[in-house]
């Protein structure tokens, strides 16, 4: 596999075999320890982020690779007004696979073209977010042992959430999945997700703005930030802010093999109460990002 730009260049069968590596990896991390011994995986990230730029470098470490990069576009040659083409076929002279993260959409699919290693896409804007896609599914899998037969809720900011999108397009390619869409009004997901994923694979959704209303079937619940600054006006989001704050008395209804996920990071949509609850995944949720993201360039490098 040559990039990584939108989990759609995945099939279902290849994102089996990575969750099935993957999951290998979690048992066995000392079989994969020196799997990528003298191979480098550069970071490009022109924008800020912890979570997936530190996965990353963790994850080619503990297969015993090396890691170069920058983690802000003001400390590469952009600052001098370098373009991103040059950038990558620089660092591409440098490193065995590249792993790159940018405000503007598109600017992946951009580098990939120029690109002489392998492009993972960290996330493009709003746009694509491959690699925390994975991330979900090796959850949901390991949590529930399945990807099919689920009720997956999705609350908070549907609008905007590139995460949440990426989640649902993925998803629609398993069987029997049903969505209940959790969102005030002015977040509700777009029009054309419903269209173009959600209907035309004819999955089974409802739209609502109650949290605990569906509580009860749930098997997975995603939650999101609801942003204050998505609001036309305070009111609006003084009145929704707390209605979406998952706390205890709120999963009072839910299965008791609810897997509670989020993408992180967290402001105050779940409670630091539900930390403390099993059903609470998002921390394994961010370890399980290093093990599909060792297993992804273990695949992109093709070593068996």
């Amino acid at each position: 596999m040559k990039n990584l730009i939108d989990i759609k260049d995945l099939s279902i069968e290849e994102i089996d075999e990575l969750i099935k590596v993957a999951k290998n990896i979690m048992q066995n991390p000392e079989k994969y320890s020196e799997k990528c011994k003298h191979k480098k995986l550069a970071t490009l990230f022109f924008e800020p982020s912890t979570r997936t730029r530190l996965s990353f470098e963790a994850a080619m470490m503990e297969l015993g690779g090396n890691v170069l990069g920058f983690s802000e576009a003001s400390s590469s040659s952009t600052a001098k007004g370098e373009s991103v083409s040059d950038t990558i076929r620089v660092v591409g002279a440098y490193s065995d696979i590249i792993a790159m993260r940018h405000p503007k959409e598109g600017a992946p699919l951009v580098a990939s073209t120029k690109s002489i290693v392998p492009i993972i896409n960290a996330g493009d804007g709003g746009h694509n977010h491959p690699t925390q896609t994975l991330t979900d599914l090796l959850t949901i899998s390991y949590e529930k042992g399945r990807l099919d037969n689920l009720t997956i809720g999705m609350c908070g900011d549907l609008k905007f959430g590139r995460t949440v999108h990426s989640l649902i397009t993925a998803m629609a390619r398993y069987k029997n999945i049903r969505l209940v869409l959790i969102s005030p009004e002015e977040l509700k997901i777009p029009e054309y997700i419903k269209e173009e994923i959600i209907e035309k694979n004819n999955i089974d959704y409802i739209e609502t703005n109650d949290i605990e209303e569906h509580m009860s079937k749930l098997d997975i619940l995603y939650m999101t930030r609801v942003q204050k600054e998505r609001f036309f006006n305070e009111e609006d989001y003084v009145r929704l802010k707390d209605y979406y704050i998952l706390n205890n008395e709120k999963l009072k209804k839910a299965k008791k093999d609810l897997a509670i996920l989020h993408p992180l990071p967290r402001v105050n949509e779940i409670s630091t109460e539900v930390d403390e609850d099993p059903r609470a995944c998002y921390f394994k949720q961010a370890e399980c990002g290093k093990y599909i993201r060792m297993a992804l360039i273990l695949k992109m490098l093709d070593i068996k």
